[in-house]
Formats: structure tokens, sequence, C-alpha cells
């Protein structure tokens, strides 16, 4: 799909990575239209790149209808947003659990229902899921946030073939390790050494491509960690016994201690 002149939907778009995300699609030639909760991030943001502001907080199962109807007519919706959601489950409470399936599940799959109808319609759009590596292989103290990423995944391969015949695309972007912002960069955890990272903007030129080439999937890490997480979704029981030798419980362990605020 060209992107010159595409009304796009970013959410999420005042995190570092949604930043990113929105200023490689509006170096396409992308028309942005960029939904956070945060404003004072958010309007100088779109305004900067030509594009709009719609405040929106996805947890409230009403925002999501009304943020579609606002955004009106798009051609590509980048479902970006999301909330980290490492520890234990019995660390979490119904309201916080409820709170990230709505927000990582839930409004990605009504904006896209939402969204897509209207695609279908026009023969013309394209879907794209920012979901993790982590919804390719699990990993200790991620039962919550695999459940969401792993749902996220088999939605949209799904969806990708259920919107072939309407000239319409879906793509699912799985980043690993990103440096310099979003949940893992905010979580201030240090990795083992040998351990790569990406870049916001890596996320971004992998969402252009994934959207120009109508890609199924593309994985933003480095080789090492795409064959780690490769072997994690073959064998996982044997998986999960390497990743405790390696120190992946301590890991799991400051993700979820790093993140505990943003429940």
């Amino acid at each position: 799909m060209d992107l010159r002149g595409a009304k796009v939907l970013v959410t999420g778009a005042t995190g570092g990575i949604g930043r990113a995300l929105a200023v490689g699609l509006a170096a396409r030639g992308g028309e942005v239209v960029l939904t956070g909760r945060r404003t004072d991030v958010l309007e100088p943001l779109a305004e900067r790149l030509g594009g709009r502001a719609i405040a929106a907080d996805l947890s409230d199962r009403d925002a999501v209808g009304e943020l579609l109807e606002e955004a009106g007519e798009i051609d590509v919706l980048v479902a970006n947003a999301a909330l980290p959601a490492a520890g234990l489950l019995p660390d979490f409470t119904v309201d916080q659990i409820d709170r990230v399936l709505d927000v990582n599940l839930r409004a990605p799959v009504v904006m896209a229902k939402l969204a897509g109808e209207r695609m279908a319609a026009r023969r013309r759009g394209h879907l794209v899921f920012i979901c993790s590596l982590s919804g390719k292989a699990a990993s200790g103290q991620g039962s919550l946030y695999n459940a969401t990423k792993f749902g996220m995944r088999g939605f949209a391969l799904a969806l990708r073939t259920d919107m072939h015949p309407h000239n319409v695309g879906v793509s699912t972007v799985f980043p690993g390790f990103i440096r310099d912002a979003g949940m893992f960069a905010d979580s201030g955890v240090t990795l083992p050494r040998g351990i790569g990272t990406r870049s916001p903007q890596d996320v971004a030129r992998a969402t252009v491509r994934a959207i120009e080439k109508n890609l199924a999937e593309v994985d933003v890490a480095p080789l090492g960690l795409r064959l780690v997480t490769l072997f994690g979704g073959v064998a996982p029981g044997l998986s999960a016994a390497v990743q405790d030798r390696l120190g992946g419980e301590k890991i799991a362990e400051q993700l979820a201690e790093g993140q505990r605020h943003k429940r």
C-alpha cells in the first residue's frame, strides 16, 4: 500500500515507540491521526507533523468506538497502545487484569472490526498490530502479557486471511528488547551480555515496510534473539529450562518491579 496521502491512525502515540511510528509514517507521506492519553505530548507532536490529535483512554470501552467515529475514514490503523503486565498473576488485582486485557487485546480487536469494515467496503486499507516477541514465546512472570500478545498474533493471522478477498492487508510487528523508549527501556532492566536491542526507529521502519509490502509478520530484534524466540515456540518446556539457566528469572523480576507503577 502506498502511504502517500493515506490517513493513518496511530494509537499509543504519546509513548516513545508511538512517537517514532508517527514520525516514520508521516515521513512516508501519511496524514497522521494520533491518539493517546497525554494531550501535553500528543498535541505538539501532531502539530509538528501536520496531523490531528485525539485524546482517548483505551481502557474505557466506550472510548474505543468514539475514537474511531471521531477519526473518520482511515486508510491505515496502527494499533500500538499497550500496557505492561510483567509479574506473577496473583500480584495483579482483577481490575488490573481487566485493564490489561481491554487495552492490549480488546481495543485492537474492536478497532480492527470498526475500521476494517469500512476498509473492506472501499477495498482499500491496512491494519497493523504492534505486538511483541512475547506473542511467539512465553517467559516466566509473563503469563498475563503473553496471553494478550499470543492472542493478538492469532487474531491477526486469521484476520489477514479473512480480509484478503477485500484487498485489505493485515500485518503484525514483533519488537524484542527496544532501547531508549518503551516498556523495556522504562523499566531500567540490564540485559545479560550478548542480548542485543533495537531502537524505536527500527520499529517504525519495520512497520512502514510491513504496510508497503503487505507482510504478514515482521520481527524487530537481533538474529540471536529471533532464534531464541523460534526455539521457545518449538520447544517451550526446554526453552523455559534454558531461560532459567541464563538468568531469565532475574530479568523477569526486574521487569515486574520496574513496570509495577504502570499497571
